[in-house]
């Protein structure tokens, strides 16, 4: 098993080798890629130093796996290259999410789409993928109608800039601005660009990939989303609507038999789910959990996970560990 890790240097890029060590995800040997500006530098892994390489490089080195964080324009321009000497890419970044011809996945939903002519294989959107996981086991029970989400998203989802931003302003700092307003003490309700439907490209990730998750193009999605000044996970009250009636204790109990969820839901006691208690970890969290008491068939909840982790780096080192344990490379 040889393995590349494309963008190793960046916030996503560290989180992969950390989940990569954590989970114990077993390779015989471990390329480790970025741009050119960084070819070169020594990074430290599991005891080992290894040197940074091109992607021309590691094309070359022909890996088996190949794990891109890289950013759209690098994974539309080489994840192609990899698969022509046979790698199978999974990708991070929204370049081949909605292109038909690629799965977009998330292994607790929809592994089993996979064969080993996908060479090419998209990581949903991070907000997308933590309500997806909640969704699909109640979806099968009870078939979705409509969902009405509202996000309440970290700052690590814009990068080290925007976490730094955040730092800066609770310091009374002057610098680098990743967003158009200050972030401490706000809220913006601005996640990526502006479409000309009024929404923004994250709005429309979330309403396009559920559909496309879920492999059903019925499913009515509305979606606003929202940057808040916190860390550790993104949060996001979903109002779901199905076509059958549901009884609430059910709901609760296929939640808690789903793989990767854990439920907390004790309102009682003041148990929710919080970032600061998702922050690096690799489950979705879900509560609140109860009835829309102005509409028919209709359930709340509140769903948290880590967006560094389970919305990116571990659902990643997940599908990669599908491919292997069903000799899908």
């Amino acid at each position: 098993m040889k393995l590349a890790l494309v963008g190793a240097t960046g916030l996503v890029g560290e989180q992969m080798l950390r989940v990569i060590q954590e989970r114990n995800f077993q390779f015989d040997e471990l390329l480790l890629v970025a741009s050119e500006r960084s070819a070169g530098k020594k990074v430290e892994f599991q005891g080992k130093e290894y040197t940074i390489i091109t992607i021309p490089q590691a094309i070359e080195e022909k890996p088996d796996v190949a794990i891109f964080s890289a950013g759209g324009g690098t994974s539309l321009e080489f994840a192609p290259k990899f698969a022509e000497v046979g790698t199978t890419v999974i990708d991070n970044s929204s370049a081949w999410r909605m292109d038909p011809t690629k799965k977009l996945i998330v292994p607790e939903v929809n592994a089993t789409e996979l064969t080993k002519d996908d060479k090419v294989i998209a990581n949903p959107n991070c907000s997308t993928i933590q309500m997806v996981v909640a969704l699909k086991p109640l979806h099968d029970r009870y078939k979705i109608k409509r969902v009405v989400v509202s996000t309440y998203q970290s700052v690590t989802g814009s990068g080290k800039k925007a976490v730094d931003q955040l730092m800066d302003e609770r310091k009374g700092v002057e610098g680098e601005k990743a967003y158009p307003h200050q972030i401490d003490l706000n809220v913006l309700p601005h996640i990526d660009v502006f479409m000309d439907n009024g929404y923004t490209k994250e709005e429309m990730k979330m309403i396009n990939e559920t559909k496309k998750i879920l492999s059903d193009d019925t499913i009515q999605v509305t979606a606003t989303t929202v940057r808040i000044p916190t860390i550790g996970g993104h949060s996001e009250s979903v109002n779901v609507e199905f076509e059958e009636d549901f009884d609430l204790q059910e709901v609760r109990s296929i939640l808690e038999s789903a793989d990767g969820i854990i439920v907390q839901d004790d309102v009682a006691n003041n148990v929710y789910p919080m970032p600061l208690t998702a922050h690096n970890k690799d489950e979705t969290f879900v509560g609140r959990l109860r009835r829309d008491e102005s509409q028919a068939n209709t359930l709340n909840m509140w769903i948290v996970a880590d967006n560094l982790r389970k919305g990116a780096a571990t659902n990643t080192v997940q599908i990669a560990e599908y491919l292997v344990k069903n000799e899908l490379i």
